[in-house]
């Protein structure tokens, strides 16, 4: 009988803890998107920005396919940044809603972060195995070389020829 109230008190213990962690998730602030480049730490030029846009643009141009690149400095009241990350992608509603054709580059200098997060109608081209083969080989060398803009561009491109 002991061990059936130990297990339910852990159990609701759990719960509670659990609930109240996904309560200060739905209470979040996302900031607004700003466009294509959503620059909030502030570590690409002005320069740097015309041009990531320039090729995001013309890429949705030709084929109505979405691509957000965002930069934070923190993950307000959450405990993962993947989770941060796909709810703020989700908020932003990247991707058209009828063919869920978005993709989102999220990095973070001050957390040392990087994530691509895919939408249900990307996910056939662009998989989690492929996004992680862009961030160790073009975001992971170039960011730790203080290289935000080279990394980034590299793992755009390589999106973009995949994506075709």
């Amino acid at each position: 009988m002991k061990i059936k109230a130990i297990f339910f008190f852990l159990f609701s213990l759990f719960s509670i803890s659990l609930c109240s962690s996904q309560e200060k998730e739905n209470n979040t602030q996302f900031p607004p998107t700003t466009g294509y480049i959503n620059d909030f730490e502030n570590i690409y030029t002005p320069e740097e920005i015309k041009e990531l846009t320039e090729i995001i643009s013309l890429f949705e141009k030709e084929t109505g396919n979405e691509i957000v690149v965002a930069t934070i400095d923190n993950i307000s009241n959450y405990d993962s940044f993947e989770k941060y990350t796909i709810d703020l992608s989700s908020y932003w509603g990247i991707g058209k809603p009828d063919k869920n054709n978005g993709l989102s580059i999220i990095l973070s200098k001050k957390l040392r972060r990087v994530r691509i997060n895919t939408s249900i109608g990307t996910q056939e081209i662009i998989n989690d195995d492929f996004c992680q083969q862009l961030i160790n080989k073009h975001g992971i060398p170039n960011y730790k070389e203080g290289n935000f803009f080279i990394g980034t561009k590299l793992m755009l491109l390589a999106i973009i020829e995949a994506w075709r």
